[in-house]
């Protein structure tokens, strides 16, 4: 089977992307993650842009890793001074790791105007940089910034830069859309002409790969060298796309379909301006579509996991429809959608889900008809089937809730504990005897403008709790976690993660229903539960005990 090399760049370029601020503890959190997905390559940071990249070289260097090799990112060296006297040369080597990536100019324009120098010295600069590093031990990944801006303005120079890394010994050679502006065609066109300048032909990927070597830290990789001409060999070739036109997937697969065998972006996708090529949705692409091996086998089940855990260490969120991880990947709503899954997968779903750690959803509305119901409850209860009298109740009911406001669609945990009271099997682990939420502006204390009163009953035991939050149902919120943490210990673990509000019928002005839809999450999984009324409090109040409550439950089912 034909691999393809991934370099993962989370902790350099997804770094770069708007709020996102790795700490030392986090940056050592997503290189666990990542190797243990097992990506080839991790390129960790710039160790002569800032302290905090170069201890986490010093730190990093002690991990076990089992697949991946860590790589330091740095420049060629600056116009005028040799390799050996550049000090974010001798960062980049302090580093102490394998592999090293550099950047150089690939088109005339940044070489003239940004760097102010000569079109020959920038190739100068090319090749002694990474000659020296070859000379000090190191693997030399060179980044051929710029290179489809560059061999559309000027293809012989932009070709010069990547034969001038070659020549000088680098191991991989990544062609870059740094402004994210290419299209495919073009893209595969510049894959092309570096395959000919560097192999000396242009060859089809179908069955051809280059040869020999493995990687960084043990996930084998059929590629450190191509064999061309009589004793001489090229590097393997790289393709790494930015998503300002919306194609960095488009581009990274067009660059591997025309002879790279090495692919680089970012596990969520998140990078400078409109970020890199998810990795989440390539690896998917390249493993299950194109018959490619990225990962070592029988990892590619763990991407859904493995990137939602690389999300939350960043604190973003993943996009509810991102290609084969995202939450709405396999979700189907329309009643006819749902019967055709049912009867035959294949019909709406391009891969089982399984395949990538994810699972199938049937959304519950009144229009997702019976079969979807029944196949939700089987969750709750597997001898349910669509002619069971549960199924006709549940249809009545959920068209009456939706006829009021109510919506379960993205709201599971309330689908399943509305499931269960249909079922028989819920009984209330917590009542809530009595509340007050009081809000006042402006606030007596600068962090706080809300405070709540909760008074709940569990068993035949009372607990009274106060909390103070940044609006009323913050501090409700922490209000009733306190109460209850007493009695469920876990429940300290749980945070709000999503908030929103909908009116229901503006007609109604301020006396609208409203629906609230909470997402909730104890740092290992997240769930969504609704809740509607007249008063938003009471509207967020239902929506966070069906929260609680299914966390309860899930906890005591799984022993968690």
């Amino acid at each position: 089977m034909i691999e393809i090399e991934i370099l993962d760049t989370t902790l350099r370029d997804g770094a770069q992307g708007e709020g996102i601020v790795f700490s030392l503890r986090d940056k050592l959190a997503v290189t666990e993650a990542l190797d243990e997905l097992g990506v080839a390559w991790i390129e960790a940071g710039n160790p002569g842009s800032n302290p905090k990249d170069l201890e986490f070289f010093r730190i990093a260097s002690a991990l076990k890793l089992r697949h991946a090799g860590l790589c330091a990112f740095g420049p060629t060296r600056k116009r005028g001074v040799k390799a050996a006297d550049d000090p974010q040369i001798r960062s980049l080597l302090d580093a102490g790791t394998g592999a090293v990536v550099i950047f150089g100019k690939s088109w005339d324009l940044h070489a003239r105007e940004v760097l102010r120098v000569e079109p020959q010295e920038n190739l100068d600069m090319i090749a002694e940089t990474a000659a020296f590093c070859i000379a000090e031990g190191r693997k030399v990944i060179f980044d051929a910034e710029h290179f489809f801006d560059g061999f559309a303005a000027d293809p012989a120079y932009a070709l010069s830069t990547i034969r001038a890394a070659a020549d000088a010994g680098a191991d991989r050679i990544v062609l870059c859309d740094t402004n994210g502006g290419a299209f495919p065609d073009a893209v595969a066109a510049g894959v092309k002409a570096a395959q000919a300048e560097l192999w000396g032909v242009a060859e089809d990927t179908a069955g051809a790969q280059p040869r020999g070597g493995r990687s960084g830290g043990g996930h084998n990789i059929k590629g450190d060298s191509h064999h061309f001409e009589a004793g001489k060999y090229a590097p393997l070739l790289g393709i790494h796309a930015h998503n300002d036109c919306g194609l960095a997937l488009a581009n990274t697969l067009a660059a591997v379909q025309a002879g790279c065998y090495h692919a680089q972006g970012t596990l969520v996708g998140f990078g400078e301006r409109c970020g890199n090529t998810a990795l989440a949705a390539l690896i998917p692409g390249l493993e299950l579509k194109m018959g490619l091996r990225c990962l070592p086998e029988g990892n590619l089940v763990r991407i859904a996991d493995l990137t939602r855990r690389v999300a939350e260490i960043a604190n973003v969120s993943i996009s509810d429809d991102m290609p084969y991880v995202g939450a709405h990947a396999f979700s189907h709503k329309a009643g006819m959608h749902a019967d055709g899954i049912l009867k035959n997968r294949r019909s709406f779903e391009h891969i089982e889900p399984e395949a990538v750690g994810n699972e199938r959803h049937f959304l519950m509305s009144e229009s997702g008809g019976r079969a979807a119901i029944a196949e939700r409850v089987k969750k709750t209860e597997p001898s349910i089937t669509k002619d069971h009298p549960v199924i006709a109740a549940l249809a009545a009911k959920l068209k009456k809730l939706e006829a009021e406001g109510w919506a379960f669609e993205g709201a599971d945990a309330s689908f399943e504990i509305l499931v269960r009271r249909e079922l028989g099997r819920h009984k209330s682990l917590f009542q809530i005897a009595a509340y007050r939420v009081m809000s006042e502006h402006p606030a007596g204390v600068a962090l706080a403008c809300s405070h709540a009163w909760v008074k709940v009953l569990v068993g035949d035991q009372y607990e009274i709790a106060a909390a103070e939050g940044d609006g009323p149902v913050n501090a409700l919120d922490g209000a009733l976690r306190r109460a209850l943490t007493r009695f469920y210990p876990d429940l300290a673990k749980v945070r709000l993660e999503d908030y929103k509000v909908r009116v229901i019928d503006g007609k109604e002005a301020t006396a609208a229903r409203v629906r609230v839809l909470i997402e909730s999450t104890d740092g290992q999984r997240s769930w969504n539960t609704v809740g509607v009324s007249a008063d938003i409090i009471d509207a967020s109040r239902a929506a966070l005990v069906d929260s609680i409550e299914y966390k309860l439950i899930s906890d005591m089912e799984t022993g968690g």
